[in-house]
Order: structure tokens, then sequence, then C-alpha cells
């Protein structure tokens, strides 16, 4: 295994980390209660600390990357996740276990730019837009994986952190992978000038379109089964396996994406793709038929064509040098609609229903498909 395999297998485990964290919630969450004598709802909300953890180490990226060498913030941040993975098995309240989550939740934040980092500085064009899919199909098997995991050792009466320490394994081998490699220049002062390079208004295009997926994409998940159970009659099972068709949708597209980006190229991609999500999200609030309306969100996850990664990887082609601070911006601007998600469309429920917020998720995704026309007609020239 070369030095290239090394940092590239090290940052497809990255997004298996983040997905390992939160897959496995709704299985622990019971035993966890039980152990602590606490509600599930209070146990629940201690991995808040992990989510807003996230979003304060994607801040904190923006600048950390610029200034630190990428591997000592490598090496740093998969110590640390290890550390406290394996310290929740010691910890004796709540309060001690959402402090280790929130830590976790801070270096994975940071594991996850620096992972898109390795990959944009070691890749070019297509082959790097195929790459950062696969992190995407790493981040859905592990949601496979851990899951599987967490029901086994529960079922078994393992500890509760059980399935955090097969993560605390993984993060052990990117810590591994991590010392032993060599990592691209990403500070300022390794890149000289590079890092101060300004943006052109098409990357500002890119941010904005990113911030308005994963907007849109929320805006349909969190409210489709609630529309579905409550405005179609369907059942509550019914309506909950909407999401995780969307979710193997999404997951089979990574498969057949990865390949065909190399074939079609990133620009033309991310039109499809903008298209693709715009029109298929439109059935989902017009069809009324349960059955029909599974296929249908199945579908619109295979129409995704992991617009996320596809975006990121076409506003990196539009620096000669992608710097740690763009990836970083990049995707926070993904995570602050991920944040923002809750409570814009709770108020837009209450202000209107649920069947309108679906339909202003597809406003979100018609609206990004417009900036990301902007982008190509913008980067082209």
């Amino acid at each position: 295994m070369n030095n290239t395999h090394r940092i590239t297998l090290a940052s497809f485990l990255a997004y298996f980390v983040m997905s390992g964290m939160l897959a496995p919630i709704g299985i622990i969450s019971g035993p966890m209660s039980e152990l602590f004598n606490q509600s599930i709802t209070d146990v629940t909300a201690q991995f808040s600390w992990l989510t807003v953890g996230n979003l304060t180490g994607a801040v904190l990226a923006l600048f950390l990357f610029d200034w630190a060498p990428l591997k000592k913030l490598m090496v740093l941040v998969y110590a640390l996740i290890l550390l406290s993975l394996l310290s929740l098995n010691f910890a004796g309240d709540l309060t001690m276990i959402g402090v280790a989550l929130g830590l976790v939740g801070i270096c994975c934040g940071l594991g996850l730019v620096g992972a898109a980092l390795v990959i944009s500085r070691t890749y070019d064009a297509e082959r790097r837009a195929s790459m950062l899919v696969i992190t995407d199909s790493c981040f859905s098997i592990a949601g496979f994986v851990c899951a599987g995991v967490a029901t086994f050792l529960v079922a078994r009466n393992f500890h509760w952190a059980g399935v955090y320490q097969f993560v605390a394994f993984v993060a052990a081998v990117i810590l591994l992978l991590a010392v032993v490699s060599r990592f691209p220049a990403t500070t300022v002062a390794e890149q000289n000038s590079a890092g101060r390079q300004r943006w052109p208004a098409s990357v500002w295009c890119c941010l904005g379109a990113l911030f308005l997926y994963t907007l849109g994409q929320y805006s349909m998940l969190w409210w489709l089964p609630n529309y579905a159970e409550t405005s179609l009659g369907a059942s509550r099972e019914q309506a909950g396996k909407l999401v995780g068709l969307f979710w193997f949708g999404m997951f089979a597209a990574q498969l057949f994406v990865a390949w065909w980006v190399i074939r079609v190229g990133v620009r033309k991609l991310v039109m499809i793709a903008g298209v693709s999500t715009s029109l298929f999200s439109i059935p989902l609030w017009i069809y009324e038929d349960i059955a029909g309306l599974s296929v249908l969100a199945f579908f619109w996850g295979v129409a995704n064509l992991s617009l996320l990664k596809i975006v990121l990887s076409f506003a990196t082609q539009m620096l000669p040098l992608p710097s740690g601070r763009l990836v970083s911006s990049l995707l926070l601007g993904a995570t602050v609609g991920t944040a923002l998600s809750p409570w814009v469309t709770s108020q837009i429920v209450v202000a209107t229903d649920n069947h309108f917020v679906l339909q202003f998720s597809t406003a979100c995704y018609v609206t990004l498909t417009g900036l990301l026309f902007a982008a190509t007609r913008l980067f082209r020239s």
C-alpha cells in the first residue's frame, strides 16, 4: 500500500467514523435509559453534544487547516476521538458522556474537512469527484454496519457503548495510517500565496447551492413521513419506510456515480443532478398512493446522484489549488443547512401545513439548480 492509498483509505474511514457515531443512537438509547435510570428523551438529548460539536468543528476548520499542518491535525483529531470513545466505558453519568460526545463531534467535524481536503489535493478533476462520491458510500455503509453491530450487541446485553468501541477501532486504524503517511501541504506558509486566492463568484454560487441542498433534503425527509401518515392515511411503518427507501436509492446512485462522473465530467453532472433532483421531488407531494410513493421515494434518492459531493468537487476545480478554507467553507454551508432545517421547517409547517413544506423542498432544489447553472456559466467565462 503506497502513500496515496494510505491517505485515501484514512479519508474514507473518516466518513465511516462519523456515520458510525450517528447510526446507533436510536438503538442504544433504550439500554442507556435503563442503565442511568433516565427517560429516553433525556438520554437522546445528550447526543446533541455530538451534532453541535460537529458543527463547531466545521467552523473551527475554517481557520485551523490554514495554519496547522494537515498531518498533525489528523493525528491529534483521531487520537482524541479514540480516547473519548474508550472513556465511554467508564463514564458514570450523562454529563460525562455528553462532554465526551461533544469532543468526538468537534473532532469529527475537523476530520471530515481534513478527509475532503486530502482527496481534493491528491486527485484531479473527475477522479477527485469519484473519490468524494465514494466517501458518501462509506458513510452509507457505516450506517448499515454500525446499526447491525449495535443491534447484535444490545440483544446480547453488552455495554451500551460496545458499538462505539468498534468505531474506536476504526479511529485507531485512521490514527495509525496518519502516523505513517505523508499528507499534502495545506497551510498558508506551506503554500506561499495559494492560501490567499480570491474566490470567484462561481464558488459562492456553489456554497449557496450546498446550503439549499441540505435544507431542501431535510425539509422533505423530516416531513414526508408525517404528511404520508396524516394526509394519505399511511401506517407509521409505511410512512417511516419512505426515508429508508430514499437512503437506499442514494446508496445505489453513489455506486453508479463513482464510475459515471469519470465518463461525463463534473460540469455536466452537476446540472444533470440538480435538474433530476428537482424533478423527482415534485411527485412526492403530488402522488397520493402510499405504495407508489414508496417507489418514488427510492427513485428520488437515486436522482440525487450524490449532488453534495459533486458540487463540492466542482467548486474545488475553480481554484488552481483548493485551500483548506475553501473546502471548510463549502462543507460548512451544507452543515448550516442541516442545522437550520429543524427550526426553518417547523416554522413553515406552523404557518402553513406539512404539504407546503414539501413544496418548499422542491423550491430549494429549483433555486440551487439555478445557482449551479450560474456557476457553470461564470466558471466557463
